[in-house]
C-alpha cells in the first residue's frame, strides 16, 4: 500500500516542479514582453519625428532581429546535450510545422506595415490606446479558433476596452500632429485599428498551431519557431523596402536625420532588438499561458506607454484620453480579479495529492 503512495507524492513533486518551471518561463516571458512592449513604440516614434519617413523600413525593423535569437537557441542546445537529454538535436522544430510558421510570419508582416503607417502617422498616447481594442479581438478569435472560455469578468473587460478605444477614437482630432490632413490622420487611425485586429488573430493562431503541431513544446521549440515566424514576416517588408527603393534611401536618409548619422543606426538597432523581444515575449507567454493572456498582457502595458509617451515626446493627454485611460484600467483589474476568483476556487476543489 506505501509503494502507490510514494508513486503519488513523486508524481506530485515532478508535478509541483513543472509547475514552478512553467511560472518561471511565464515569468521570464512576461518581462520581455514588458520591455520590447513599452520600448519599441517609444523608438520607433523616436524615428518618425527625428525624420525618419520609410514606413517599410521601420515595418522590417520590428521582426528583423531574429538572428539574435540562433545564440540562445545554441546555448540551449549545448546544455541539454551536456545534460544527455535523449532526442537532442540543434534544430528541434519539425517540418510540419514550418507552413503554419511562414503564414503566421507572412501575416505578421502585414500587420507590422500597418502598425508602422500607424504610429508614423499618430502620437503614441493615441495609438497605444487604440491598440488597446486589441484584446476584444483577441477574445473574439481565441473563442473561435482555440475554444477559449469566458468569465462574466473577462466579457466585462473586453467591454470596458472597446469603450475606452472608441471614445478615443472619437474625440482625437486635437491631438493630430502638425502639418497633417485629416485624410492622414484618418488613415492612421484606420491602419492602427487594422494591425490590432491582424495581430489579434495571430496570437491565438500560434496557439491552434501549437496544440496540432504534433510535437513536444519546450522553450527551444517556441524561439524556433519565432525565428521562423519572424523571417518571413521580414521577408514580406523586405519586399515592401525593395519595390519603395528604400534599401538605396537609407544611407541618404541618415545623413538627414535630425540626431546625425550614429544615433540614426543606433535607434534603427534598438528598435529591432526591442522589437523581437517584443514577438519573442508573446509567444512565450503563449507557450506558458494562453493567447488571450499574452492579450492581456500586451494591453496591460498600455498606461506604462501612455506615461513614457507623454514624459519623452511630450503628448498631449486630454480628458478624453483620461477618461478612456481609466476604463481599460477599469477593464484590466476586471480581468484579473476574475482570474483571482476562477484560480481560489479551483485550489479550493483539488484535493490533496498525499490523501
Amino acid at each position: 500500500m506505501s509503494i502507490p503512495v510514494t508513486n503519488n507524492k513523486m508524481d506530485y513533486n515532478e508535478n509541483q516542479m513543472s509547475k514552478s518551471m512553467n511560472r518561471f518561463f511565464l515569468i521570464l516571458n512576461c518581462v520581455i514582453l514588458a520591455l520590447g512592449g513599452c520600448g519599441g513604440p517609444q523608438v520607433e516614434r523616436l524615428y518618425f519625428v527625428k525624420g525618419g519617413k520609410r514606413v517599410w523600413v521601420s515595418s522590417s525593423l520590428q521582426t528583423a532581429g531574429w538572428p539574435f535569437l540562433i545564440i540562445p537557441i545554441i546555448i540551449s542546445y549545448l546544455y541539454r546535450r551536456s545534460k544527455g537529454i535523449p532526442g537532442t538535436k540543434l534544430i528541434s522544430i519539425r517540418p510540419a510545422l514550418i507552413i503554419p510558421c511562414a503564414v503566421i510570419g507572412i501575416l505578421t508582416g502585414a500587420a507590422d506595415y500597418l502598425y508602422s503607417y500607424g504610429i508614423s502617422r499618430l502620437p503614441i498616447s493615441t495609438s497605444a490606446l487604440i491598440t488597446a481594442t486589441q484584446l476584444a479581438f483577441t477574445a473574439g478569435f481565441a473563442f473561435l479558433l482555440v475554444k477559449q472560455k469566458f468569465t462574466s469578468f473577462t466579457i466585462n473587460s473586453v467591454f470596458l476596452l472597446c469603450i475606452g478605444a472608441l471614445l478615443l477614437a472619437f474625440h482625437t482630432s486635437s491631438d493630430r500632429p502638425a502639418n497633417e490632413s485629416n485624410k492622414q490622420y484618418f488613415f492612421g487611425l484606420v491602419m492602427t485599428f487594422g494591425a490590432s485586429a491582424m495581430y489579434a488573430f495571430i496570437l491565438p493562431s500560434i496557439e491552434l498551431m501549437c496544440r496540432m503541431g504534433k510535437q513536444q513544446m519546450n522553450y527551444s521549440v517556441v524561439m524556433e519557431t519565432q525565428v521562423v515566424m519572424s523571417f518571413f514576416a521580414t521577408v514580406v517588408c523586405a519586399i515592401g523596402m525593395f519595390v519603395h527603393h528604400d534599401f538605396t534611401a537609407i544611407p541618404r536618409e541618415a545623413e538627414e536625420f535630425k540626431l546625425g548619422k550614429t544615433m540614426y543606426y543606433l535607434v534603427l538597432f534598438f528598435d529591432t532588438i526591442l522589437w523581437q523581444l517584443f514577438h519573442l515575449g508573446a509567444t512565450g507567454v503563449i507557450f506558458c499561458g494562453s493567447s488571450l493572456l499574452s492579450g492581456i498582457l500586451i494591453a496591460t502595458l498600455l498606461p506604462v506607454t501612455e506615461t513614457l509617451a507623454v514624459l519623452f515626446f511630450h503628448d498631449k493627454f486630454q480628458v478624453e484620453k483620461a477618461v478612456s485611460l481609466a476604463l481599460c484600467l477599469w477593464g484590466f483589474l476586471s480581468y484579473f480579479y476574475g482570474e483571482f476568483q476562477v484560480t481560489r476556487k479551483k485550489e479550493a476543489s483539488n484535493l490533496d495529492p498525499s490523501q
